[in-house]
């Protein structure tokens, strides 16, 4: 993973001073809400339902043993004993005291973290593939690439004070684990013929009040061009983007008004002026941040080990942990290891500081003291010989954290909701309990079923993208929900469909319930939930979901937009 060299830490460590005294001064009364505001925002400080909430950088989601235990410590001191893994590959601190931040910020910086653009109109933490590197289907490996976008972005003067945030996401695999699509801008890395790395360029996706699909406009961009492209980007949408409008200020929007040719064209005019400029990347900067990500050293046992062959058999759960939380690795003898962080009775994404501090145990003896996180708010364990997992099954057994439940219904993606978070329209996590009981019985022959929810119409559960999503939405001042299908986020990238009417809180789980039990007697072989979908069409699941009754659209649904 990257170190830090003594640059990037007096930067950090300017940071954190520069944070503490304007801190000081908000809160002696030197500074006024307005003015602090957007200081507190750009160092990941929101102010939310109960308190104040932190919000760590986790750069593509990777993490050391040592910096993981730092955030244990963290929760263990400052907080309640856990931190919050969210959909952005970060983890949040929910009850943090503003006085302690700039001293949180100062433990971060020891173990080369921070919290800087994990809020803001800014570009914000850079994500990509949780199996980066490992993947058995990948043609480049982005997280280079990712450093020096994250490197390039962070404190970047020019575009700290966008229209609105940013989000960037690279894919260098076949199947696209990052959920690039639904990303203000995304990179696609491949080789060309003559093995030079190069990138296809997507722009103008998101979720919230105005999901899209980012179209394409730019193929075969050489990786040396790649932040003097994205400069181009930027300035076009600082230069066209709405500032008069907050509903109407992401790049989705400008992209969607211009068309994707004429958002295009602008962009490659401002290239022209920038390509082979100060942006343009030296010949050897990829070769020298590649050796930042080299392989470990991986042992030579056989890729077939008799004994997790022998314990597979005679432990069920054990095979359902392998099949389910077990990803192909590039070498037939070690293994990608999800930790569900689902477990009955937690909040999706949340880990104690005990269990924080034993997984970063386990890293370091299974998975060489490096630890990624998911998008889908799970940790991993990316190298982990097929020798040790049944040790590590065991291990996490005692942890209550092996639940095989990775990709299942029951591994649900879910925001904080109207529990923490000032911007919901309606809690998530009870509901996402309700839905997890709901379906345990039936989540092994259910099969893979993505289910993700948000509070409110900012998307942070990515409900859009859900082949079952679940969205909270106020009616009357009353909390209700409404139900999306045929969302997804693999190799064909598609929006989910509302179907019906909003519901009451109680009715959720009964819904989804239908849903699936509609899909186990109408799939074909091998078809999943999404893909049934697809065959069978909306109305289908409409008359399943809600089989007493039409189902027109809810008025009057209060919809409360992130800022």
């Amino acid at each position: 993973m990257y170190i830090y060299n003594d640059i990037d830490q007096s930067i950090v460590d300017a940071r954190v001073r520069q944070f503490a005294d304007q801190t000081d001064r908000y809160l002696s009364g030197r500074l006024s809400e307005d003015e602090y505001k957007p200081l507190r925002l750009q160092n990941g400080v929101y102010v939310e339902r109960h308190s104040p909430l932190l919000r760590i950088a986790i750069p593509y989601g990777l993490l050391s043993s040592r910096q993981l235990r730092m955030l244990a410590q963290i929760g263990r001191v400052y907080d309640r004993n856990f931190g919050h893994f969210t959909t952005r590959q970060n983890i949040q601190f929910n009850w943090v005291r503003l006085e302690d931040v700039p001293n949180i910020l100062g433990d971060l910086a020891t173990v080369q973290m921070h919290a800087i653009q994990t809020s803001g109109s800014c570009i914000r933490n850079v994500t990509t593939d949780h199996l980066a590197g490992v993947a058995h289907d990948e043609r480049v490996d982005p997280r280079p690439l990712a450093e020096l976008m994250r490197q390039w972005s962070t404190l970047n003067p020019e575009f700290a004070f966008l229209p609105r945030k940013f989000k960037v996401a690279f894919n260098g695999a076949v199947e696209d684990r990052a959920a690039s699509e639904v990303h203000d801008l995304a990179f696609e890395v491949y080789c060309d013929e003559a093995g030079e790395v190069r990138l296809i360029v997507k722009v103008g996706g998101g979720q919230g009040r105005t999901p899209r699909v980012a179209p394409v406009i730019k193929t075969g961009l050489h990786w040396r061009d790649m932040l003097s492209y994205t400069e181009a980007v930027l300035r076009t949408y600082n230069r066209w983007g709405r500032r008069d409008n907050i509903y109407k200020s992401r790049i989705k929007i400008l992209v969607d008004a211009l068309g994707a040719e004429r958002f295009s064209a602008e962009v490659e005019q401002e290239f022209t002026h920038l390509v082979g400029g100060p942006a343009t990347l030296p010949a050897g900067e990829l070769d020298r941040m590649t050796a930042f990500f080299a392989p470990p050293a991986y042992v030579t046992t056989p890729s077939w080990d008799q004994e997790e062959a022998r314990h597979r058999l005679a432990d069920p759960r054990f095979n359902a942990w392998v099949k389910r939380n077990v990803a192909r690795h590039k070498r037939d003898n070690y293994g990608a290891v999800t930790i569900s962080l689902k477990s009955p009775g937690i909040a999706p994404g949340d880990a104690t500081s005990d269990q924080m501090d034993a997984i970063a145990d386990l890293a370091d003896r299974y998975s060489f003291g490096q630890i990624r996180v998911s998008h889908h708010q799970n940790l991993v364990l990316a190298d982990v010989a097929r020798s040790d997992l049944w040790a590590l099954y065991q291990a996490l057994e005692a942890l209550k954290l092996g639940e095989p439940n990775v990709g299942l219904a029951t591994d649900v993606i879910c925001c904080p909701g109207g529990d923490y978070c000032a911007l919901a329209n309606a809690k998530s996590i009870p509901v996402a309990a309700a839905v997890q009981d709901a379906l345990a019985p039936k989540a092994q022959d259910i099969g893979t079923l993505a289910i993700k929810m948000s509070g409110c119409i900012n998307a942070c559960g990515h409900h859009h993208v859900g082949h079952i999503g679940i969205l909270g939405v106020d009616k009357k001042d009353e909390e209700w929900y409404q139900i999306l299908i045929g969302g997804r986020t693999d190799t064909r990238t598609a929006l989910g469909q509302i179907i019906g009417k909003a519901i009451p809180r109680d009715e959720v789980a009964p819904t989804v319930s239908r849903l699936t039990d509609f899909y186990l007697n109408q799939r074909q072989p091998g078809e999943i939930f999404v893909d049934a979908v697809e065959r069978l069409g909306k109305a289908a699941f409409l008359a399943a979901a809600f089989p007493s009754e039409p189902a027109p659209a809810s008025p009057d649904l209060k919809l409360k937009e992130n800022v």
